[in-house]
C-alpha cells in the first residue's frame, strides 16, 4: 500500500509508516493535508473512516440483499472497525456495530470484510468475517493478522483467530479473505518479514475451520528484492475461477505502484510467484497506480485505483473520476466509465481515493462506491451510486 497507518492519537492527525517504495528513513513521518474541496457523494461517517469496504449479503437467508460496509475509525483506545448497514441498496446507511480488538492500541490498519459462502468449521454460511493488520506500533513489534466473526450481519462481533503472526519485526498488511474451491478459508496478506530477499511479497494461508492455519505460501514474490507487491483483493468470478488484483511498488519508474492482476482456477494456486502478473490497462494504455480494488457481478469486472495515468505516466484528466470495467473475465483491455464518487485530483497520499470500495447491483447495471477524501484535515468516507 502507498501509506500505512500507525498509532492514532485522540486527534485527527494520523501517523503513517513508509510507503511500499519508501526507505525506512521515512518511518513515523507525520503527514497532514488540508483540502478546500472534497469528494462528491454522501457522508458515510462524519469522522475519520479509512479503508472502506462494502459487500452485499447473498448467503444470509432473509437478510440477502442487505449491504454491509466497514471502515477503520479511531477512538481513545486506538483503531476500531466500524460497521454500517443499508437496507435500500446503498442509498442510506446506519451504524450497527464496532470491533474493538484489545491489541489495536498498538496499531490497527487496513481491514476487510467477507461473508462466508458456505459453512467453515462451526460457522454457517452467511457468517461475517472482519480481518485487520494489528500491532504496527507495539513494542518489540510482532504484527498479527486478526479475524473476528459476526453471526448477526455485523451487529455483534467476537474474536475468531489470528491467521498469521510475524516471525520478526517486519510488517503484515492488508488482509483479504476468500474461500477456495476445496472449501478452505484463505487469508491473503502483504508480508515484509522476508527481507532482504523480498522487500515485500504477497502470501496466503489456509484453514478448514477458521481457527487453525497452515504455513504460508507465496503468491507474488518476485526475484527483484526491491519490488513490493501489496494490497491483494480476491474475487470469485461467475465461471468459478478466481481473480486477484494488487499493486507493485518499488519500480522507480512511471509504473510505480501500478495495478496488476493474476488468476487462479481453484483460488489457491496463482501461478509462478516470481512473475509480476499482468498490468491492468485500457485499450489506449491508461492505467491505475496505488491501492487498486476490485468488484465483479455476472460477466463484468470493475477496478478502481487512486490515480489514473496516461500511457506516458502523466496524471490523466479523469484521475479520481474514473472506474475501469471489463466484460471478458478481466483479460485484455478495459473501458473507462465515470466513478460514482468524484475525488478531485487525488494526490499520492493515504486518504484521497485510497483503496476505494466498489459494489455492483445484482444485475450489474449500477455501481456503489465508497471513497475517502479530506474534509478540512479529516479523512472521511463518502458514498454514491452511478451507472455501471
Amino acid at each position: 500500500m502507498g501509506r500505512r497507518l500507525l498509532a492514532v492519537a485522540a486527534t485527527i492527525t494520523l501517523l503513517l509508516a513508509p510507503p511500499h517504495h519508501a526507505s525506512a528513513a521515512s518511518h513515523g513521518k507525520v503527514h497532514t493535508q488540508v483540502s478546500s474541496t472534497r469528494a462528491s457523494g454522501a457522508l458515510l461517517r462524519n469522522d475519520t473512516g479509512l479503508y472502506p469496504r462494502a459487500i452485499r449479503l447473498s448467503h444470509s437467508g432473509e437478510a440477502n440483499g442487505m449491504v454491509v460496509a466497514s471502515v477503520v475509525g479511531f477512538d481513545g483506545g486506538g483503531g476500531v472497525g466500524v460497521i454500517y448497514r443499508s437496507a435500500d441498496g446503498g442509498q442510506s446507511f446506519h451504524e450497527v456495530g464496532a470491533i474493538h480488538d484489545r491489541a489495536a492500541a498498538g496499531g490497527l490498519c487496513c481491514s476487510s470484510i467477507f461473508e462466508l459462502p458456505q459453512q467453515i468449521g462451526t460457522m454457517p454460511a452467511g457468517t461475517l468475517l472482519w480481518s485487520a493488520a494489528i500491532g504496527q506500533n507495539a513494542p518489540n513489534r510482532r504484527m498479527t493478522v486478526s479475524i473476528w466473526t459476526s453471526p448477526d450481519h455485523g451487529v455483534t462481533w467476537s474474536f475468531l483467530s489470528v491467521c498469521r503472526v510475524a516471525g520478526n519485526s517486519g510488517g503484515l498488511w492488508e488482509p483479504e479473505l476468500s474461500v477456495n474451491a476445496e472449501g478452505d478459508l484463505v487469508c491473503h496478506y502483504a508480508d515484509e518479514t522476508e527481507q532482504p530477499r523480498h522487500s515485500q511479497l504477497l502470501a496466503e494461508v489456509f484453514s478448514s475451520d477458521g481457527v487453525r492455519w497452515s504455513n504460508p505460501y507465496h503468491t507474488v514474490a518476485v526475484a527483484n528484492a526491491g519490488l513490493r507487491p501489496g494490497m491483494p483483493v480476491v474475487r470469485r468470478l461467475g465461471n468459478g475461477s478466481y481473480y486477484m488484483t494488487y499493486e507493485v511498488c518499488g519500480t522507480g519508474n512511471q509504473y510505480d505502484c501500478a495495478a496488476y492482476y493474476r488468476t487462479s482456477a481453484d483460488g489457491a494456486n496463482w501461478g509462478d510467484p516470481a512473475g509480476l502478473g499482468t498490468m491492468i490497462r485500457t485499450e489506449s494504455g491508461q492505467y491505475f497506480t496505488h491501492a487498486p480494488n476490485l468488484a465483479t457481478a455476472g460477466g463484468k469486472l470493475w477496478v478502481v485505483g487512486q490515480q489514473l495515468r496516461e500511457p506516458s505516466g502523466a496524471i490523466a484528466a479523469g484521475s479520481g473520476r474514473t472506474v475501469l470495467v471489463n466484460t471478458h473475465t478481466g483479460t485484455g483491455g478495459w473501458a473507462m466509465i465515470g466513478a460514482p464518487v468524484v475525488v478531485p485530483s487525488p494526490a499520492n497520499n493515504y486518504c484521497p481515493n485510497y483503496s476505494s470500495s466498489l459494489l455492483p447491483s445484482l444485475d450489474g447495471g449500477r455501481l456503489l462506491e465508497i471513497a475517502t477524501d479530506y474534509d478540512g484535515s479529516i479523512c472521511k468516507p463518502y458514498y454514491a451510486s452511478g451507472p455501471a
